[in-house]
């Protein structure tokens, strides 16, 4: 009995919390090889909110939920970085990039329009903007520090990006098909448009191999854009004095860089596929800890008195991404 709580002394506090977070992410991960289409980032918020709003969190694990969904979600980006090769990306040749930025910019800039003109707040706008231009979930968490987001307006731009990049895995081969659209032509739409990565493999698949290559390859080169974006963020906070207590997010933060850092590694082909494919379950497993973080703090009372307009904004968002991807994907020269 005397050894037991010196024992327990010489545990981090950090380790209970950041312990069952990965272990929600294990959860996540193989419940979503049991769910097709289904990302187990969605999954790792939807039960790490169950827990959180029918039983108490014991204290005991406050601190690592807290790291898990910060600093877990930084490693995650940063091993993103990963799956991005800047030579494969050129290779879409210009047509291609060009369509990428006018859907990452255009839908950007129309959906910040659009939530001021529905009167949500800055930071709720700047997360569902970062989900539905960039790449889902991932943008919002690299977006939260600088918008100096609550809580409830990350899980609601969330909750909006896997409600409406859902609707589009059976939506957009649809309307591909029902347009004629060649599988290549197709593949670059719904890269271009679906918002989360998973979402992206889901879409691709069901038209396709060449049509999954493409498709993934065009929303990487999307991704490519959260690190100039995020710090275009954080420098326009800075400017307008809107940090939160005073204080202001920097105008590259360090996961940022090493987002960046990690994409010229990949570019520069130095590391073998094998040590690829571990480091991106790894990349999985981190992102999906800190969604179950998330999740665990997330109130659903709060977050159904968000009311109708950011599910208003996520709808407008999803249709101008649509629209804009598929006017530049018919118009533009893909070679």
């Amino acid at each position: 009995m005397s050894r037991f709580p010196r024992l327990t002394g010489r545990i981090p506090p950090i380790l209970p919390g950041v312990a069952v977070c990965l272990a929600g992410a294990v959860l996540s991960w193989l419940l979503s090889r049991l769910l097709p289409g289904a990302s187990p980032l969605l999954i790792a918020i939807l039960l790490g909110a169950v827990w959180g709003n029918l039983l108490p969190v014991p204290a005991l694990l406050h601190k690592g939920v807290g790291v898990s969904a910060k600093n877990l979600l930084r490693a995650g980006i940063v091993l993103l970085g990963l799956q991005l090769s800047l030579s494969a990306v050129l290779e879409l040749g210009p047509g291609a990039l060009l369509i990428v930025l006018l859907s990452v910019g255009v839908t950007f800039a129309a959906t910040l329009w659009f939530g001021k003109l529905l009167g949500i707040s800055f930071a709720q706008r700047l997360l569902i903007a970062s989900g539905f231009s960039i790449c889902g979930a991932a943008a919002v968490a690299a977006t939260e520090t600088a918008a100096g987001a609550k809580k409830t307006e990350v899980a609601t731009a969330i909750g909006l990006v896997v409600l409406f990049g859902t609707l589009m895995i059976p939506a957009v081969p649809f309307l591909g098909d029902l347009l004629g659209l060649s599988d290549t032509t197709l593949g670059i739409w719904i890269g271009a448009s679906t918002h989360e990565v998973a979402q992206v493999v889901a879409a691709g698949d069901a038209v396709g191999s060449s049509a999954l290559a493409v498709a993934v390859t065009v929303k990487l080169a999307r991704v490519l854009t959260l690190a100039p974006i995020t710090a275009g963020i954080a420098l326009h906070v800075r400017r307008k004095g809107l940090g939160t207590g005073g204080t202001f997010p920097p105008i590259v933060p360090l996961f940022i860089v090493g987002f960046v850092a990690a994409m010229l590694l990949r570019t520069a082909e130095v590391l073998p596929p094998s040590v690829l494919e571990i480091a991106q379950i790894l990349q999985t497993l981190l992102l999906s800890a800190a969604m179950f973080a998330l999740g665990l703090g997330v109130e659903l009372r709060s977050l159904l008195r968000v009311g109708r307009r950011p599910v208003l904004l996520g709808l407008l968002a999803t249709l101008v991404i649509l629209v804009v991807s598929l006017i530049g994907t018919v118009v533009l020269p893909l070679a």
